[in-house]
């Protein structure tokens, strides 16, 4: 597979954003996210996301078409309901890089694509004096009646890369999904690596 991964910053995001936005509604809206992508609420989000300093989007190439995309940022200028959790536990946020979304059409999984995302947003987040990174993933109940058969979650992957869940550590967020007809709340459980 001819795929080319590499970071881009500044005006490169902001050209990437209508696809990254096309990849997270395709994305999201499998098991175990089950989102329901909202166009205009993407513009937004990722609108405010590519005007954090020192972002980064590490983005796959397939040809000139995008087929994933992996963001970085620091924390301190996440929003409010991500920062919290970490302020009241005295973790420094300035030291911190916030990883969002890491999205990748399933075509072009299990071709170290996932890991060439980490390797790139930890150089991004060093670079910039973080000492840790850390994500948020959705927490399901093993029974969740949308979980199809056989599935198996990324924790491995994640411990393998050297993060770790962080006991108690959560946020909560509400997004639609398919089939709901209003927002409904989700935990959130964060994984960090320090280093």
């Amino acid at each position: 597979m001819g795929i080319e991964v590499r970071p881009l910053t500044g005006s490169e995001i902001a050209a990437a954003l209508d696809d990254l936005a096309a990849l997270r509604i395709a994305v999201f809206a499998a098991y175990p996210y089950l989102y329901d992508g909202d166009a205009a609420y993407e513009a937004e989000y990722l609108a405010e996301y590519a005007a954090a300093p020192d972002a980064v989007l590490v983005a796959a190439f397939d040809g000139a078409r995008i087929v994933g995309a992996a963001t970085a940022a620091p924390m301190m200028h996440q929003k409010a309901e991500f920062r919290r959790p970490f302020e009241a536990r005295g973790i420094d946020t300035a030291r911190l890089f916030y990883f969002g979304e890491s999205v990748l059409l399933p075509d072009y999984r299990g071709a170290g694509i996932g890991h060439a995302f980490f390797d790139q947003r930890e150089a991004q987040a060093k670079a910039c004096g973080a000492n840790a990174a850390c994500f948020a993933a959705v927490v399901r109940a093993d029974d969740h009646p949308a979980r199809p058969e056989g599935y198996t979650p990324l924790d491995a992957f994640w411990t393998k890369r050297g993060y770790a869940v962080v006991p108690g550590l959560t946020t909560k967020l509400a997004w639609k999904e398919h089939g709901d007809e209003a927002e409904k709340v989700n935990v959130m459980q964060y994984w960090m690596r320090r280093w």
